[in-house]
């Protein structure tokens, strides 16, 4: 299977700064010979001045060479809307998603190329997601002992330097640093409503969800070491709350996607346990600073896979819901 074109595709929501960040490296990236290449932005309900900036930039890009960009508009709220309208345009053969926090590795899009020539018959692609650390994070951040957070609020996805299939057992990657053909976008179907971030809250999983479905269908896909993006290290990020509201909607949607198999809809008596265990922690370790943030986080987990618990009760009574575009 030929690829003839790359689509760089940025969905954004009211982040203009960190957007232009993220498409200048793109634009510095090397260009992978021989085929057409674009960058397109979904601007998903931008109030900030992104449509305007996007207008300028586009007219400016139309008479440079490389990279032209283009933009559309999704009002409505949420990212699943942003990406389902991508389906609906008029895309190159291969397409690389950023994120708009991003910063996209110089050789990121070669690789991915060489990688999509070599295995014809593959039609997902996935690369490296890796924290840009800038000396600004807390020591902490770094720690390797007793008390280590993981996962960090700050995405990484990282299976070393070996090229490799992955299958439908996973690991997954998140759509950050995802690339699928055109034919696959089509045939895995719409992303699912109900999942990924509505504005900036903490709401994800709408790429995890979207790429089991496709290797279930049949889809394969390929861990690509050569393409790395690094992800934007947001000081905010580290605050208590931040890492409270951020492991509670990720164990949410853990639990969510799980086959239910035996374990039904409903949480086990052992998942009420370990909530009152995380109490007892917490409460033990008050005094120790690190201690106390590892606990929180956990207890904030475990409530999180409770409320996963409700999702799926819900997803039972209501059948997957897709949108129509």
């Amino acid at each position: 299977m030929s690829v003839k074109g790359l689509t760089v595709a940025v969905c954004t929501h009211n982040r203009l700064e960190l957007l232009r960040r993220a498409l200048a490296t793109v634009r510095r990236a090397k260009r992978p010979r021989g085929l057409r290449t674009e960058i397109l932005v979904v601007a998903n309900a931008c109030t900030d001045g992104t449509e305007e900036w996007l207008t300028r930039e586009a007219a400016l890009s139309a008479h440079a060479n490389g990279w032209p960009l283009r933009f559309v508009s999704e009002l409505a709220p949420g990212k699943i809307h942003a990406l389902n309208r991508l389906r609906t345009l008029d895309i190159e053969d291969l397409i690389a998603f950023v994120d708009d926090d991003h910063r996209v590795d110089r050789l990121c899009f070669e690789s991915l190329v060489a990688a999509a020539r070599r295995f014809p018959e593959t039609g997902l692609f996935c690369g490296r997601i890796l924290p840009d650390w800038d000396g600004r994070e807390p020591a902490w951040v770094h720690d390797t002992g007793p008390y280590r957070l993981y996962p960090l609020p700050v995405p990484r996805f990282d299976l070393g330097e070996t090229a490799r299939t992955l299958g439908p057992q996973g690991p997954y990657p998140g759509g950050g640093n995802l690339a699928v053909r055109r034919e696959v976008l089509q045939r895995a179907g719409p992303f699912r409503a109900g999942f990924g971030p509505v504005g900036h809250n903490l709401g994800g999983a709408e790429d995890i969800e979207w790429v089991r479905r496709a290797l279930s269908r049949g889809e394969r896909l390929r861990y690509v070491p050569g393409m790395i993006q690094y992800h934007y290290v947001d000081p905010a990020r580290f605050r208590l709350r931040y890492l409270l509201r951020k492991a509670y909607e990720r164990s949410a949607s853990v639990v969510r996607l799980e086959e239910t198999g035996a374990a039904g809809v409903l949480p086990p008596l052992h998942m009420w346990s370990k909530v009152l265990d995380r109490l007892a922690r917490l409460a033990a370790h008050a005094g120790n600073p690190s201690a106390r943030r590892f606990y929180a986080m956990r207890l904030a987990g475990a409530l999180g896979e409770l409320k996963g618990y409700g999702l799926r009760r819900k997803d039972a009574r209501h059948p997957a819901v897709f949108l129509s575009q």
